[in-house]
């Protein structure tokens, strides 16, 4: 009896050890603790653990990469109109929700300090030059490890761009519709995985999108249920507001 229960305790175990476990991805930070895309969001994700980061930036009219998520500043700040026509000096004089400044992508990375990965979302127009340039910088000047960097987009002719100007970034391949569509936009990218939203996620969708190649990192999944989902169907990484409730 002592024997049987042993093997059944050991079948168990190799079981749940063969179990992926998807990475821990804090969507805009951790945004269901604090402001979004602010830097209180992105240190409370640090605090709580997560494996990747997943931010989204705009170019405003002064030629800065700022981190936020809207075309327009009136839902967030204190302040209306579209973040892409703010210059620095204006867009400083913007307060967040909570108190908090609109951080650029270098208040970010340093923040960060190359501790965990970075998803870079291309929210606007014409960012991928400046957003390459500045990685650029991070890897050869501030140490940051290359593999520590993912541009992703729904945007996907931007994501060509960044392609166009870096071989070698890993592209994630935003997509809220079938994700099935995506895969040919991800071969021609080389991209590293497709990003869908987890609605339109199931079993079957998942093994098609690995059988081509991709890794599969899904968005926002914030419910205990739907996490579990997820993690049945074996995502690589499941992005969050609520990065506890993936651990």
């Amino acid at each position: 009896m002592f024997k049987k229960i042993s093997i059944l305790a050991v079948i168990i175990l190799v079981t749940a050890c063969d179990m992926k476990k998807p990475l821990v991805i804090g969507h805009r930070g951790a945004m269901g603790h604090e402001t979004e895309n602010s830097l209180a969001s992105i240190q409370k994700a640090l605090d709580l653990g997560v494996d990747m980061i997943e931010i989204d930036v705009f170019q405003i009219s002064s030629g800065e990469i700022v981190v936020f998520h809207d075309e327009m500043v009136d839902r967030l700040t204190n302040g209306p109109g579209k973040i892409e026509e703010y210059n620095i000096y204006d867009l400083k004089r913007l307060t967040l929700d909570g108190g908090h400044k609109i951080p650029m992508l270098q208040d970010v990375l340093k923040l960060i300090d190359n501790k965990v990965a970075l998803n870079i979302e291309l929210k606007g127009a014409n960012t991928s030059d400046r957003v390459n340039f500045i990685m650029d910088y991070y890897v050869k000047e501030k140490n940051w490890s290359p593999e520590n960097f993912i541009i992703s987009s729904f945007n996907w002719d931007e994501l060509r761009a960044m392609r166009k100007l870096n071989d070698e970034v890993a592209i994630a391949v935003l997509t809220e519709e079938n994700p099935i569509d995506a895969i040919p936009i991800a071969k021609e990218l080389n991209a590293v995985a497709i990003n869908p939203y987890f609605k339109n996620l199931d079993l079957e969708v998942a093994n098609e999108i690995r059988d081509a190649g991709f890794k599969i990192y899904t968005w926002t999944v914030n419910e205990p249920a739907d996490i579990d989902a997820m993690k049945r169907i074996s995502v690589d990484g499941i992005i969050t507001n609520f990065p506890e409730r993936v651990q």
